[in-house]
């Protein structure tokens, strides 16, 4: 009795609850349609948070010419980043549509 009962939690019970946790780390590690919404919003924020930003400085320096910030004088790391955001989050509306 004791041997039928470990073959079955070998060959079922095992591989059920393999089987069961893969499926919930797979479904766990997908973004829903409400995160990309909500980060599409917060990239929206940070876009126009960043072009006031801008404004600032640039109202800074001119008022005050010993100001220069290291954004205004050369291009920003982040700026080829936001562009390759602006062409992906383009193109997923374009296909989408």
């Amino acid at each position: 009795m004791e041997e039928a009962l470990a073959i079955v939690a070998i060959f079922v019970g095992l591989p059920w609850l393999i089987l069961h946790y893969m499926t919930k780390w797979k479904t766990a590690a997908t973004i829903t349609t409400d995160d990309e919404v909500l980060l599409e919003e917060l990239y929206n924020l940070a876009k126009r948070l960043d072009e006031r930003m801008e404004t600032v400085e640039r109202l800074v320096a001119h008022d005050s010419p010993d100001f220069r910030p290291a954004r205004l004088s050369d291009e920003s790391d982040t700026t080829p980043q936001l562009r390759e955001l602006d062409r992906l989050l383009a193109e997923k509306k374009g296909t989408f549509r």
